[in-house]
């Protein structure tokens, strides 16, 4: 098996992306926050002393989502089209979802699982002052079309 991101001697390198196709590709990412019922309450009723956390959370996903490229070291900076966080109230807490779209030579997978990972790591640190014991999990990709490898659309099974 070659390995993409390291050169002939062992040495890291980001993939040339030069010769692929352009074509409009999407993703998908989804990721969930548990926590208790009494600070999801105080969250969907704003009264927690950072301000308003589903607003800020949804920010802090675009603009992770922009920055990808400068966390992750192997990511291309790629042109973003548009971006989408839901964060909608579960049982255990809350479940956020990115959607995202571009044109280009890569992918936009990395993007939305940096958006919901931003996400939710905001709603933690806007929460942790009236619950440490949060956690953070079920991050996935649940969609991504474009590209040579095509389309992938996650079932039950993984």
């Amino acid at each position: 098996m070659e390995l993409t991101h390291l050169n002939s001697d062992g040495t890291p390198r980001m993939v040339n992306v030069a010769e692929k196709g352009v074509t409009h590709r999407v993703a998908v990412a989804s990721g969930e926050i548990w926590m208790s019922p009494e600070t999801k309450r105080a969250i969907l009723e704003n009264r927690l002393k950072k301000g308003g956390v589903i607003q800020t959370a949804i920010v802090a996903g675009i603009m992770g989502a922009k920055r990808t490229w400068e966390l992750i070291p192997m990511c291309h900076p790629i042109p973003i089209e548009g971006v989408d966080i839901e964060i909608v109230p579960i049982e255990k807490g809350f479940r956020v979802t990115a959607k995202a779209t571009t044109t280009g030579k890569t992918g936009i997978e990395m993007e939305v699982l940096t958006a919901v990972s931003t996400s939710l790591l905001t709603i933690y640190d806007m929460a942790k002052s009236v619950e440490r014991g949060m956690v953070i999990g079920e991050i996935k990709l649940e969609y991504k079309s474009g590209g040579k490898s095509g389309t992938y659309h996650r079932t039950s099974d993984g």
